[in-house]
């Protein structure tokens, strides 16, 4: 956090920095909590490539009921967010909270699958060109784009890339008949839900796109973020079709698994094989 942005700071919120400290960093950022003048605190983020993460909590603030920071700032270089409390492990009681305002979310429904312009997930950039057809668009846009960029990227080799196309060749029959696009947060773990008191106080750095909500539950299981609490009461707002567990979760957490793939490598490599061997 260098001087030449406390005036930016200032200009934001209209009063002066008191202090700030550092708390964390990401791929692309640096995390600091700034306590200003007249008492509030706020979060700032700086690095690179920040616009867009303001945008899309813009969005979701503009859009709909989920629970984001407010911004105050945003440009590629800083983020300027409320201070929104969280820190408490996701008990079962948050878990049917997040369902609800997840399931709220996913009411918000969209013409097309996509998003009318890029939204990256983390560092990586998503490919967010509009279509009707939500195979083609998770097979083209997902799941060989980061695959092929994996492979560009020397994290996975030439057999398990063919193994994948296999895959995407059969996601017709093994997907079906998909919802309609609704909008989604995009990268649901359990880093990104703040919690207090058994309430989902915010959901933090999205990665927004127009996509059948299905593939956001998938995304939501993959690390445990939430379990069967939330399941209980979103299937009671939102019913889950036939086959989500047994097939279509373990299909769309191929995308998420090739994030990390690009992102970790390591271990994420062979999650990746042993559900294209499943299936392909």
């Amino acid at each position: 956090m260098t001087p030449d942005l406390h005036p930016l700071i200032e200009a934001a919120t209209g009063s002066a920095v008191a202090s700030v400290r550092p708390l964390a960093g990401g791929h692309n950022a640096a995390l600091f909590t700034v306590a200003l003048a007249d008492g509030r605190k706020l979060i700032a983020k700086v690095g690179y490539g920040l616009e867009p993460e303001g945008f899309m909590l813009r969005h979701l603030a503009s859009h709909s009921r989920l629970p984001v920071p407010a911004v105050h700032h945003g440009d590629d270089r800083l983020l300027l967010m409320d201070f929104v409390e969280g820190g408490d492990a996701i008990t079962p009681q948050a878990e049917e909270h997040a369902a609800e305002l997840v399931a709220d979310l996913h009411g918000i429904a969209a013409p097309r699958y996509g998003f009318p312009r890029s939204t990256p997930i983390g560092p990586l950039p998503q490919d967010n060109a509009e279509s009707d057809d939500w195979i083609a668009f998770f097979r083209d846009r997902r799941l060989l784009a980061m695959a092929r960029a994996a492979l560009e990227e020397g994290r996975i080799d030439a057999a398990l890339m063919h193994r994948i196309e296999a895959l995407a060749g059969r996601l017709p029959e093994l997907i079906g008949t998909p919802a309609p696009p609704v909008l989604v947060h995009g990268d649901l773990w359990t880093g990104n839900v703040l919690v207090r008191g058994g309430r989902v106080t915010a959901f933090i750095d999205p990665a927004i796109h127009h996509a059948d909500p299905e593939v956001e539950l998938a995304f939501t299981t993959l690390f445990g973020t939430f379990g069967a609490a939330f399941f209980r009461r979103y299937g009671e707002m939102r019913p889950l079709r036939p086959g989500f567990f047994e097939v279509r979760r373990d299909l769309y957490n191929l995308y998420p698994l090739l994030v990390h793939v690009r992102l970790f490598g390591g271990s994420y490599v062979g999650s990746v094989e042993r559900i294209v061997r499943r299936f392909a």
